[in-house]
Parts: structure tokens; sequence; C-alpha cells
């Protein structure tokens, strides 16, 4: 008699022929990622929270177009940027869309979580659509608890934000091309009202739906995304995300910590989600090199030069610094330097590439909360054994913004937990990781 499949040879025995990213792979766990009730339900009505931070984003780019708030607020967004996206994203067609799938990265840590960036353009939609599904089944869950956004949460959200468009075409750049299998399982899920094309595809129609899997930065090697762009400009389409570029750079939380925005932020949030987001979002800096003041000096840092900044101890240096957005450096852990993680040569070098890059390419400071341990299994295939693992975790929700105008609503697909090991500095998605599904 065989012995009685583990689990986790289900999971693994479930996956799509064609696997779910490209070329990678995770260890598998054998159960949920279980997350405390009171956790769950902060991060359930987070939602809610980061569509005003877009909304409110969005309206304080456009007053500083129009000179009703700071220049230098859509000096430093728009820096490195091409004249045409400019342009669209200071279209009327586009003047009050924000991307529709909103996805946070949350590191745990010994004070709860903290928001190190979000992702308008974010992978993974697929994975987590597919992972709740497999371990919502009897045998992978525990009866006492529940996927967080349930079995079909993730396709369902995903469905929901093209409203009442004909054909939904989902288009994946050459840049992307690691994700478009999962997005092709999305849309072999959703049906045929659901395709998965490349850069060459041109075949729009009117009243239909694209969802853009490629990022801003990438557009010359997108040959498709003008008549894309030209059609959602005309409302021929529902395009999401739209062209705006605001939505793709980590300076956001910069702008959230000045305290020159201090009174904006807090009049279009309201005082609760302010103070909420500034516990759960890392002070976080512009590296502008522009010239202080001799009097001045750069808050909580007490510099009064960012080159002071390659002078700082080792121990000083619990701080994170990369690359804002619009480049190829500026997603994944690319870019990405952690202080503290550094030789003293290399974080100078680190600081003076921020500096010098400014006006094409700024970089962004944020403290490093380090993440804390928490406990974990996988299951080694080879030896056919379950294995304990202390790890560090970043916990990505998706949330997904259906309706219009006023009438905007955010709804958490689900929660996609990467466990690392816990010599590594910073939590991503690599071989060695977990890779599972939240539950509560």
């Amino acid at each position: 008699m065989n012995p009685p499949t583990h689990p986790a040879q289900g999971i693994r025995d479930a996956l799509p022929p064609g696997g779910l990213f490209a070329g990678q792979s995770w260890r598998i766990s054998p159960t949920p990622f279980p997350l405390g009730e009171t956790l769950a339900q902060e991060i359930e009505s987070l939602g809610r929270v980061l569509l005003q931070f877009y909304r409110a984003t969005n309206l304080l780019y456009r007053k500083s177009v129009e000179g009703k708030q700071p220049e230098w607020v859509a000096r430093w967004l728009d820096l490195g940027k091409p004249r045409e996206l400019i342009e669209l994203q200071r279209s009327a067609a586009f003047k009050h869309d924000v991307p529709r799938v909103i996805r946070p990265d949350l590191l745990l840590t010994d004070n709860g979580f903290s928001i190190t960036e979000l992702d308008s353009v974010p992978g993974g939609i697929g994975l987590t659509g597919w992972l709740n599904q497999i371990y919502s089944q009897p045998g992978v869950r525990d009866s006492s608890s529940k996927i967080l956004g349930g079995a079909d949460g993730m396709l369902r959200g995903f469905e929901s934000i093209f409203g009442d468009a004909k054909q939904v075409h989902i288009v994946v750049s050459e840049e992307a091309k690691t994700y478009r299998p999962e997005m092709e399982w999305v849309a072999a899920q959703l049906g045929g009202r659901f395709t998965v094309h490349d850069a060459r595809f041109t075949d729009i129609g009117d009243c239909s739906a694209v969802y853009r899997f490629f990022e801003l930065f990438d557009l010359p090697n997108v040959s498709n995304a003008k008549q894309i762009f030209d059609l959602a400009m005309e409302k021929k389409i529902r395009l999401t995300p739209p062209p705006k570029p605001i939505f793709e750079e980590k300076m956001l939380f910069a702008l959230l910590w000045n305290r020159n925005l201090h009174h904006f932020w807090r009049q279009e949030l309201g005082e609760g989600f302010l103070m909420r987001l500034k516990k759960i979002i890392p002070y976080t800096w512009l590296v502008d090199p522009a010239p202080l003041p001799p009097h001045a000096a750069i808050p909580e840092l007490n510099l009064t030069d960012w080159a002071q900044l390659k002078a700082m101890s080792q121990k000083e240096r619990d701080l994170i610094l990369k690359v804002s957005g619009f480049s190829e450096n500026a997603w994944g852990a690319r870019g990405v330097h952690l202080g503290s993680d550094l030789s003293a040569g290399d974080w100078s070098a680190a600081v003076d590439a921020a500096l010098a890059n400014f006006e094409t390419s700024p970089s962004v400071l944020q403290r490093f909360h380090k993440p804390s341990l928490v406990d974990a299994s996988w299951f080694d295939f080879e030896k056919n054994e379950r294995v304990p693992m202390k790890g560090r975790a970043r916990l990505c929700p998706y949330y997904f913004v259906g309706g219009d105008g006023d009438a905007l609503r955010s709804e958490l697909g689900g929660v996609l937990a990467t466990i690392v090991p816990a010599d590594k500095k910073i939590v991503h998605g690599m071989s060695d990781a977990i890779l599972a599904p939240c539950s509560v």
C-alpha cells in the first residue's frame, strides 16, 4: 500500500502545466501563513486608507501644476519623465484616474507592520489567486481558519475592476514576461472575456478594457502603448493602471512626511487616516542635492548636506536607499541598498550615485525597520519531510478598486506571504523563500 500523500505534494501537483512564474520556483508551505484576528482586520481595513492616499496624491499633483500647492511637488514627480508622458499624466481624460489594483509591501516587525512601498503594477495576482484556491481546499486548510479573501477573492476582485467592458486585454511587456504565465492562468479562470497579449497586439476594439502590465519607464519597448493610450484618451476603452507615473514613485512617502505638506494631507486624508499612515510608513526623505541654507538641517537626520550621509557609521545606517521610480532599477530588489549591510565604500558609492542621478532618476532614503522573526515551515520533497524555518516575512495584500467617481471602493482579494530565511536582510521572492497565502 502506498503511504498517504502529504498535502504539500498535492499543492505541487496542482501547479498549472506552464507554471505561474516563468523560470522561477519557491518553497511550498504545507499550510497557509496564519495571522492573528487583529492584524487581519487591520490589513482588511487598510485598502480604504490607501485608496484615499492615492486620491489625495492625485489631487496634490494637480494642485501643484495649477500653482495652488508648492511647485516643487510636480517638479520632483516629473523628474526624468519624457514630455509626452507628463502631458498624458496631466490630460483631462485621466484627471481623476487612480490605479485599480493597490498592493503595499508590509514587513512584519516587532511593532506590527511597516509599509515599505506601494506597487500599482504588481506581479503576483495570478499566483495569489491560485494559492488562495488551492489552500482553501479541505485537507490543506485547517477547518478552524479561513483564507483571507476567500478561495476566489483574487479572481472576483480582478474581474470587478473592468466594469462592463466587453473584452479585457491583459497586455504584458517583454520586461514583465516572468509574470505572463500567472496572467494566462487568471484569464483561463475568468473565461473568454479575458485574453493575454504581448506588446505587438493591436486588435483592441471599442468598449473593451486594457490591463497595463508594463511599467511606464519601459514604453520605448512597448510598441502598442501609444495606441492603447490614444484609445483611452478618446474614452473608447477602459485602461488601468492609468498612464500616470506619479503612482510608480516611491517618493510619495517622502511627500507624506514633508512638513510643508502637513496641512494638505490632514485636510484630504483626515486626522485619523493621516496618523494611521504615519504610524505604519517609515520616515522617508527625497535625496535632493539642492544646497540648504547655512542654518538649516535635514529633518530627523540632522545633516546639513546629503554628502554627510556617507560619513555615518554602520550602526547609524539603519537606512534603505533606493531608486524612486521610472527606472529598470526601481522594481524587485534592484536598486535597493541597506546601509547597515554595506561597507563604507559601497555605501558612499550608493550615496554618490543617488546624488548624481537626481535630475534623471531620483532616489529616496527610508528608515529601515528590521523584520521580526516568524515561525514557518516548508516541505522538502527530496527528503519527504516538513522542515521548520525561522524567517522574516513580507505580506502583500491585493486591494481591487471598483466603482467610479465618489463611489470608488476598495476590496481585499487576498494576501501573499513571502518568508525568507532569517539570515536574509531584504525580504523578496527567491528560490529559498516560502510563498503562501495568509489565513486568519
